[in-house]
């Protein structure tokens, strides 16, 4: 690897970014699904920010109990503090910590990055939910003092405003469901939150039209009647589900592993669905159409959903760089096209984007 590392300097030359570090990620026998989606989240800069900025003000003592907030901090840590500019680094103690906290990913089998990723942000979550609570039980006796954000009042006089962590600020958007009953055209609308959106994908689409068909209408109509709480009865309605407030960081996950009923098995559809460099979030409440930029995507190599390989892809200051395990290499811009998808359902080509990651021009601006 000193030979890639070297190789990628040399690439890069005196455009090498200051104080950046391109590092491959040992495997710990298929665990190419948690290294993909850790080079994307450590070159999404404000997450890595924040996470380091925590490792700063947190160092906890040798004794204290190690959790997967610390590990994968003091990884990020590591990573960032390396003399040289580029290598290979071991997450050991960060893949111990993720078997020890989850059966699912336990073995050596092949496992899902969407399902990695969704754990970590809520384990992390709820790791820093625990310390802010742990926190106030030991600031009780001055409740006036309000930290990391939050606020103790009560939303509508009903209940305590939910804690705001670092890890919504960039990843957390608001959806709405509405609901308009046909018969006296009441809306009901039902807001909840995401850290990402599955998207169900068509032959031959793009991001937008599968945006476009997540918030498409639904009419609600025989055995799926809709409750109206005016009308006091089932009633044909009209639902659709918008994005109320648009996340910093928008993370989309193609629905590419699909349940085959005459099969009786997942099957992996490697549909050609193309995913733009600038992004339009047009499906918004607000009609504002809010831009985005992609600066990563991790990426499902292989034909089928139980076997495989991911590697990732990260612009990482203007520069386009392949991960793939213990290798990191510079590519072309143009060259992430070829991870679109097939457009036969037969292809040698099966190298196919997975998860994309885009940040909001609006929060990088800021």
């Amino acid at each position: 690897m000193g030979a890639t590392g070297s190789k990628l300097e040399k690439a890069l030359g005196d455009q090498f970014p200051e104080g950046e570090r391109y590092f491959g990620l040992e495997n710990f026998g298929n665990t190419c699904y948690c290294n993909s989606v850790l080079q994307a989240l450590y070159f999404c800069v404000p997450f890595r920010e924040q996470l380091l900025e925590y490792y700063a003000n947190n160092k906890s003592p040798p004794e204290a109990e190690e959790n997967l907030l610390t590990c994968l901090a003091e990884l990020f840590s590591q990573i960032s503090s390396q003399k040289k500019k580029t290598g290979v680094i071991a997450p050991r103690r960060f893949v111990q910590r993720v078997r020890k906290q989850n059966e699912l990913f336990r073995g050596y089998m092949h496992q899902d990055a969407h399902e990695f990723l969704n754990f970590l942000l809520n384990e992390l979550v709820d790791i820093l939910e625990k310390e802010s609570h742990a926190a106030k039980s030991l600031a009780a006796s001055s409740p006036k003092k309000v930290s990391n954000g939050t606020c103790n009042g009560h939303a509508n006089g009903v209940k305590k405003e939910p804690l705001v962590t670092w890890v919504h600020k960039n990843f957390q958007g608001i959806l709405t469901n509405e609901t308009r009953c046909l018969r006296c055209e009441t809306v009901t609308a039902r807001d909840e939150t995401f850290f990402d959106l599955s998207l169900d994908i068509e032959q031959n689409s793009s991001i937008t039209s599968c945006l476009k068909n997540f918030s498409s209408t639904e009419t609600l109509n025989a055995e799926d009647k809709f409750f109206c709480d005016k009308c006091c009865s089932l009633q044909e309605a009209q639902k659709r589900m918008k994005i109320k407030k648009p996340p910093h960081i928008l993370v989309i996950h193609l629905k590419r592993f699909k349940y085959m009923e005459q099969l009786g098995r997942y099957k992996k559809l490697s549909y050609r669905v193309v995913f733009p460099l600038e992004l339009k979030l047009s499906n918004t409440t607000e009609n504002t159409d809010s831009e985005y930029s992609l600066f990563a995507v991790v990426v499902h190599v292989g034909s089928g959903p139980n076997h495989g390989h991911y590697v990732s892809l990260v612009k990482s200051h203007n520069h386009w760089l392949f991960f793939d395990d213990e290798n990191a290499e510079i590519i072309d811009e143009s060259a992430v096209q070829t991870f679109f998808g097939s457009a036969q359902e037969y292809s040698s080509n099966t190298d196919h984007g997975y998860i994309l990651f885009y940040e909001s021009l609006a929060a990088s601006k800021s």
